[in-house]
């Protein structure tokens, strides 16, 4: 994302003044059976200052959380299904302030784009 100057300008002021970090969780369901999968990744102003996996959700401060089944991640990594859109279906479940989001749509959907350009293999 740090070399996208779309995601840049369109994330511009994003965790500036409230904490901008997103915590993704992928939950086991009917396909995969391991235990849950928790992605931490700090935005501010516009860059990505830090994204790792991390081992609990407590481990971290974040203001968004993003989580939903393991199949609707699969479907969300491939392309099948867009952030907005999945949680519009109840795909995906998010707590944090919905207004920023919405102001910040546009950056929300350079992300995603973003996550579907990594080579992931999926087990299920």
């Amino acid at each position: 994302m740090n070399e996208n100057e779309d995601f840049e300008r369109a994330a511009s002021e994003w965790g500036v003044d409230f904490n901008g970090a997103f915590l993704f969780e992928i939950h086991p369901d009917e396909n995969y059976d391991g235990e849950p999968l928790y992605f931490f990744v700090d935005l501010v102003d516009g860059k990505c200052t830090r994204a790792q996996q991390i081992d609990a959700p407590t481990s971290e401060n974040f203001g968004f959380r993003y989580y939903g089944p393991a199949t609707h991640w699969k479907h969300l990594i491939r392309g099948d299904v867009d952030a907005a859109e999945g949680r519009r279906e109840e795909k995906f479940e998010l707590d944090g302030d919905i207004q920023k989001i919405l102001q910040y749509s546009e950056a929300i959907q350079f992300m995603t784009e973003n996550a579907q350009c990594i080579d992931t293999e999926f087990e299920y």
